[in-house]
């Protein structure tokens, strides 16, 4: 896998990069001095914003770029015979070490048309470059923005759980959206492999398939449970006497509620005492999954241990939520157990924005929210679209949308804010940044040909160098201190902005140097 071994990624590219390679090396323009921006057209999922992502896997590919001979080797036996052999000879010298990169933090709100990356360095290099740094950016920053806004549809307090490992684009894909969803506000993910390389809190308890393993109480091995400091205690009868009491007290026909669930249970509480978490909807939810983990969790209690959960799969979720919850509440009052009325409820099943959105419309009783599908997959968006563009021309087409801006704009994108962000402004390398509390007359990109004054009570230079020389020049931050970074940073966009449906457009403008340069590179390019 891909993942964790950036420093083997010189041939994750498309062919035509090594053939416009030769083509450089051929005119003898391969040192010329170049750089690219790296950029999104649209806002994805059709909102307001994007979260960046993935600069820390573009700084240790770059850190690690060079052709071995292997690779040298395959790209002879690929490309025409007719090359020149010393253009071989040349690729074997090419690294990053000439190369410098410009970006945001990663984990910071981002716009349309506002570079996520700038690249300098020899031309050859920098084109090498292109495919690779959209494969490792692209992907990144659609699932960290996915996952923001489920974060913002499910509020602070509702912990958020990925689990879309079997159903994401491979394994790298697996990986990266535990990761990046992590990013993006999720509190857990299901993948043992992203926890163990990334840190990523990570929960599971059982399947259907578990539940369903059982068929009667005789499986239930071994049947006695040792609670700290007591004697040993036979669990199973235990169980068995909570359960008609449960039964009775909710009104539930003992002989329909499901042994081989019981079983499930209870094998699963004598060997996780300390963690037992039911999964309820099997069969029947109300009719036997709710009394048999009410009974289980109440034999747990009478031994000292707390149940720590229930989760439903299947159906309405938040009427399954709001009916176990008083089922919760009526055990709690009626054997005086007051923690039971809090046990947590989780959910799945398919979950999605719009589905969601009417769970938290509605008003709940869950806690935990398990999103797979929807998450790691993007079905709204699939791609974020980020382009890598030449800054040193103008791109004249008829799509207005594919313009590109052709200028040196490294370390001049700017932030206004007042309070909260309300502007990103582009700017000619030579103009100095305005300065706090000072009036600036800017023109809205692609909106507007009159000039318009604004004044911001803060200014953010957005980008920092974060390689240079071959090396990565800015300390990076934890996993865990960028998606507390993309909090932060999303605090700083007012509702209207963040609105997942017909936000308010963000403003991005250019001063009105850039934009007299701009008029006149496109008159005289017509």
């Amino acid at each position: 896998m891909a993942l964790g071994r950036r420093d083997s990624l010189a041939l994750l590219t498309d062919l035509y990069q090594f053939t416009m390679a030769y083509g450089y090396w051929r005119a003898g323009r391969q040192r010329e001095p170049a750089e690219f921006e790296l950029f999104f057209r649209r806002c994805p999922f059709q909102g307001g914003f994007a979260l960046s992502a993935g600069l820390g896997e573009c700084l240790a590919f770059l850190r690690g770029f060079r052709l071995r001979e292997p690779e040298i080797e395959y790209l002879q036996s690929v490309l025409p015979s007719t090359m020149e052999k010393a253009f071989f000879d040349y690729l074997r010298t090419v690294d990053a070490s000439e190369i410098t990169v410009s970006s945001a933090p990663e984990g910071s709100i981002v716009f349309a048309t506002v570079p996520l990356l700038q690249v300098k360095g020899p031309l050859l290099v920098v084109q090498l470059l292109e495919t690779t740094l959209l494969s490792l950016v692209n992907y990144a920053s659609l699932v960290a923005t996915n996952a923001a806004r489920f974060r913002m549809l499910a509020g602070p307090d509702k912990k958020l759980l990925e689990l879309g490992l079997r159903r994401a684009q491979g394994p790298d894909g697996g990986l990266s959206a535990s990761k990046y969803s992590y990013i993006g506000g999720f509190d857990w993910t299901s993948n043992v492999l992203a926890g163990n390389l990334y840190g990523i809190p990570v929960r599971g308890t059982v399947a259907h398939s578990y539940v369903m393993s059982f068929t009667s109480l005789a499986e239930v091995q071994p049947k006695v449970r040792v609670p700290a400091g007591d004697e040993p205690v036979d669990f199973l009868p235990l169980a068995e006497t909570w359960l008609r009491q449960v039964c009775q007290t909710l009104q539930v026909p003992y002989d329909r509620v499901n042994h081989g669930e019981l079983a499930a249970f209870i094998s699963y509480a004598i060997a996780f005492p300390h963690n037992f978490y039911g999964l309820v909807d099997t069969y029947s939810i109300m009719g036997s999954g709710v009394p048999n983990f009410c009974a289980v969790a109440l034999a747990l209690n009478q031994l000292g241990y707390h149940a720590v959960g229930i989760r439903v799969d299947s159906g309405d979720l938040g009427k399954q939520a709001r009916e176990i919850r008083q089922v919760l509440r009526t055990c709690s009052a009626n054997f005086q157990v007051p923690w039971f009325a809090t046990i947590p409820i989780a959910v799945s099943n398919d979950v999605s924005e719009r589905s969601l959105e009417e769970l938290m419309q509605e008003g709940n009783e869950i806690d935990i929210i398990g999103i797979g599908t929807n998450l790691v997959t993007c079905p709204l968006q699939p791609s974020l679209g980020c382009v890598y563009k030449v800054t040193s021309s103008l791109k004249l087409t008829e799509d207005e949308e594919k313009m590109t801006i052709p200028v040196s704009k490294a370390n001049v994108c700017l932030r206004f804010l007042a309070g909260l962000a309300f502007m990103d402004l582009m700017a000619l390398e030579e103009e100095p940044p305005p300065r706090a509390g000072q009036e600036v007359a800017v023109l809205l990109l692609g909106r507007s040909e009159v000039a318009r004054r604004v004044t911001p009570t803060a200014v953010e230079i957005l980008h920092r160098t974060y390689f240079k020389d071959g090396q990565v020049c800015q300390a990076l931050p934890s996993l865990l201190e960028i998606k507390s970074h993309a909090q932060a940073s999303l605090s700083m966009l007012s509702p209207a902005h963040k609105r997942l449906q017909d936000p308010e457009p963000y403003q991005v403008a250019v001063t009105e140097k850039l934009h007299f340069l701009l008029s006149d590179l496109s008159r005289s390019s017509q």
